[in-house]
């Protein structure tokens, strides 16, 4: 028990100073089979690292879908990793990345396991293109000096599931309620942050839904610029900042400032602190909740189930309401 709080501990002081934990693993060599590059996930998203169990193949199971393992007797999916972005691995599938992300636990087969380092999320940039294409979310510098850096290709988690696995039922928005009456100021807009695509496709079509105008931003640094932007036209027309921005809807993992670091930024100045924060984020748990209320967020809910998202942002609205 003394080694599990000083784990919460130890992960607590990185997100209070933008720091994270990038789990390095290759996949084995590129398309054109030239070298083996670097891939990388949250720690956060790992619950466990195992050698390759044996895979149960059920009839009908096609590529990149392996089959199913049994782990201490919870059955779960297994996905090749490498046949999702295009790698062939020279040596097989030896390690099972088994991972509890958006509301479920899945396993990534990889070739092998190198590192775990610890960075800061300015040294995580947004990748819109590279080798590993669409799942690819970000590159990260494994190293301060810009010019010698490593690097490594953050996969989109969310991007990978929503392909290989998908579900619908996230998708039914069209019975959302709507946002009227909730006291959302006329000519206001939601603030939303995701590096994620599929992320941002749902948290769009919801919003939608729930007839709320915002604007969408790729990074936290994108999402504070605009907010800073906001506050002085805010500012030189003598109004409120609730006049400008109804809410803030962020994920935690984003490159160049993370969810927690814009949440901080906002609540920290006078004249934004009253900004409603909503943390949307794949990392459930209750470590993250209570990262949340340190940093000052209104409220937590995980992706992504929209009459729970609308529930969350409705119920954060009302109380700003009430309390003005």
């Amino acid at each position: 028990m003394d080694n599990f709080q000083k784990e919460i501990d130890e992960r607590t002081n990185l997100t209070a100073s933008n720091k994270f934990e990038l789990l390095l693993f290759r996949l084995g060599a590129d398309p054109h089979g030239e070298r083996s590059e670097l891939f990388g996930i949250n720690v956060f998203k790992i619950r466990e690292i195992v050698p390759m169990p044996p895979v149960t193949k059920a009839a009908g199971t096609q590529s990149p879908m392996l089959g199913m393992v049994n782990i201490r007797g919870q059955i779960i999916s297994v996905i090749d990793l490498p046949a999702v972005v295009g790698c062939v691995p020279k040596t097989g599938l030896n390690i099972l990345l088994v991972t509890e992300y958006a509301r479920s636990t899945q396993a990534f087969a990889v070739e092998s396991v190198d590192e775990i380092v610890r960075l800061e999320w300015s040294q995580v940039l947004s990748a819109e293109t590279s080798s590993g294409g669409a799942f690819v979310t970000s590159i990260a510098r494994l190293d301060q000096d810009k010019d010698t850096s490593r690097l490594a290709q953050v996969l989109d988690v969310e991007q990978i599931l929503h392909e290989i696995m998908p579900s619908d039922r996230n998708m039914k928005m069209e019975n959302l309620e709507k946002s009227a009456g909730h006291g959302m100021r006329p000519g206001a807009v939601a603030i939303a942050a995701d590096d994620s695509k599929v992320a941002r496709s749902l948290i769009e079509q919801g919003l939608r839904a729930m007839e709320i105008p915002f604007e969408m931003h790729v990074t936290g640094k994108d999402a504070w610029d605009k907010i800073q932007k906001l506050a002085k036209e805010a500012r030189a027309e003598g109004k409120p900042i609730a006049d400008k921005i109804s809410f803030v809807l962020t994920d935690l993992e984003m490159p160049e400032m993370d969810g927690f670091t814009l949440t901080r930024n906002i609540k920290r100045e006078d004249f934004l602190k009253n900004i409603p924060v909503i943390i949307h984020s794949s990392l459930s748990g209750s470590a993250n909740e209570d990262h949340v209320k340190s940093v000052g967020g209104d409220a937590y809910v995980a992706k992504f189930e929209a009459n729970e998202l609308a529930a969350t942002i409705f119920g954060v609205l009302d109380k700003a309401a009430a309390k003005a």
